[in-house]
């Protein structure tokens, strides 16, 4: 039905020609973008019910009382159902340190949380299918724990800036909801996220509706396709400089591997784009030290080169 409506709007509305570059990007933006937000508020309202269950000072309990491995693998899977971009993770990256959750268990957090969530999982799936989405997810769930496995042994509390370890936190209450209750918080959340993400949805979805429609395919190919052994290093070099979060940037994924460029590059520069990005880096230069920032960055990038590879040898 959805492809109906944008083949009518496109083609019989606007009388634009099937085939020709502003045709096929204006039925991409059209189709993408309905089939998107109707994906996001369905599902964001179901997962928003389930995390209602787990409040902040629940969460900050609970990876507390955990240390490696264990911590690490609850921190990443708290990241699916937490959709913070890289930037807005910070804040409750430095909330679980000064509550004494283990650094390397909140650094799984923060590679999860931007990285592998509902909102990834939801356009993936619609996109490519289930199978793309769940391998997705798995392997970026694997970077996140590997990563904070990493972080960890090298015992790098030292490059924390010091006023994170001053601070305290006040005990707090939690108070437990109704079922009503979450259902009212649900449909708040689906709202106020929906209002926070939608300029990226429709930025992400126009930008991959103009790749789609009038970006040569052999330009692609050239720098980033199929026969570069080198892509995969190039995409997540491209990926890091810039910001998004997984709604704005996977319609661009889409539209790149319909140009011929293989599943694991797009994907190793999907993950780059939401897991690393400059405006992070400088929010939390004012968190880490040089060292430890650098670090980060460096594993988490050479995680996501390795899994780009894998993508790219299994499909």
């Amino acid at each position: 039905m959805i492809k109906q409506f944008a083949d009518y709007v496109t083609f019989h509305l606007m009388g634009l020609t099937p085939g020709s570059h502003g045709g096929e990007a204006l039925n991409f933006f059209i189709y993408d973008t309905i089939k998107i937000f109707l994906l996001l508020t369905s599902i964001i309202f179901v997962v928003a019910i389930i995390r209602s269950s787990f409040p902040p000072e629940r969460t900050k309990r609970i990876l507390s009382h955990n240390r490696e491995y264990v911590g690490n693998v609850m921190a990443a899977l708290l990241g699916i159902v937490t959709p913070f971009c890289s930037c807005s993770a910070v804040p409750l990256f430095i909330g679980f340190v000064e509550s004494g959750v283990p650094l390397g268990v909140t650094f799984s957090f923060l590679i999860s949380s931007p990285m592998v969530n509902e909102v990834a999982l939801i356009m993936l799936w619609g996109m490519f299918g289930w199978k793309i989405a769940l391998i997705y997810i798995g392997t970026g769930l694997l970077v996140a724990i590997v990563a904070g496995i990493v972080i960890g042994r090298l015992k790098m509390e030292k490059y924390v800036q010091d006023y994170v370890w001053e601070m305290q936190v006040g005990k707090q209450e939690i108070e437990e909801l109704t079922f009503r209750d979450k259902l009212v918080y649900a449909r708040d959340y689906t709202r106020d996220l929906l209002k926070k993400i939608w300029p990226y949805v429709v930025i992400g979805v126009g930008l991959g509706a103009f790749i789609h429609g009038y970006v040569p395919q052999d330009f692609l190919a050239k720098w980033a396709g199929r026969d570069n052994p080198f892509a995969v290093p190039v995409a997540v070099a491209l990926g890091v400089p810039l910001y998004s979060n997984a709604a704005g940037v996977i319609p661009i994924v889409s539209a790149l591997t319909q140009k011929g460029m293989a599943i694991g590059t797009v994907l190793a520069f999907m993950m780059a784009v939401t897991a690393l990005s400059l405006p992070e880096a400088i929010i939390l230069s004012n968190v880490l030290k040089r060292k430890l920032l650098v670090t980060f960055f460096c594993i988490v990038a050479t995680a996501i080169v390795f899994v780009g590879y894998l993508f790219n040898i299994i499909l």
